[in-house]
């Protein structure tokens, strides 16, 4: 029952391993590395703390034997070599994430204390409600006005912060049509905590029915 809380709290609009693009699942993907490798890890310290408390015999604490060396090499070796992975993996995630060519689709973010404005190619804007096509990569341009806040939409794609005089590009792709949550990741205030927006992914061939419903 205890075990099952925890899985419990990974299911929602926010969860990062329920995703629902590309470069969300990469994430996601990232994450159940990281679990894995922690996992080994405990396994493993558990073990050696294990052999060490019930060594036999009073000599065996007093003189170092060749078996005291194997657990020492290997206690440093097993660590080393499943971080290297973990980080070999992580740069690996990180470099496929980063936008290549151009977008079908650009959106302009603006973050401010505390709402979002996000303007489209054809001249609109919309608050609070972000609108793309599903199934199309999004090139969404991210900018600030007054402080440093994070765009992040958990099921999308991860954190990119918004910096007041920088423009900062994320891309992101839903799968299918939807409303995605969206929050800022960035303390940026007393209402850091209402700090949010939706993103409304319509389908391409539906365009004025999802627009309309979206307002």
């Amino acid at each position: 029952m205890f075990a099952l809380a925890p899985l419990a709290a990974c299911n929602g609009s926010l969860s990062t391993i329920d995703p629902a693009g590309p470069s969300a699942l990469r994430v996601a993907d990232l994450w159940w590395w990281m679990l894995g490798g922690s996992l080994l890890l405990s396994v493993l310290v558990f073990t050696l703390l294990f052999m060490a408390l019930f060594r036999r015999g009073v000599a065996d604490r007093q003189k170092p034997d060749r078996k005291n060396v194997w657990i020492g090499w290997l206690g440093l070796a097993m660590p080393i070599g499943v971080l290297s992975v973990l980080l070999v993996y992580a740069l690996w995630v990180g470099e496929r994430s980063l936008p290549t060519g151009t977008a079908a689709v650009r959106v302009e973010a603006t973050a401010y204390n505390y709402g979002w404005t996000f303007c489209y190619e054809d001249g609109s804007c919309s608050e609070g409600v972000m609108r793309i096509p599903a199934e199309r990569p999004v090139d969404i341009d991210i900018t600030a006005t007054d402080v440093i806040h994070s765009l992040w939409i958990p099921r999308l794609a991860g954190k990119m912060d918004a910096i007041p005089g920088q423009v900062n590009r994320l891309r992101i792709e839903a799968e299918a049509p939807g409303r995605y949550e969206a929050v800022c990741a960035e303390y940026c205030g007393i209402g850091h905590a209402d700090h949010r927006f939706v993103v409304q992914a319509y389908d391409i061939g539906d365009t004025a029915d999802a627009l309309e419903a979206a307002q």
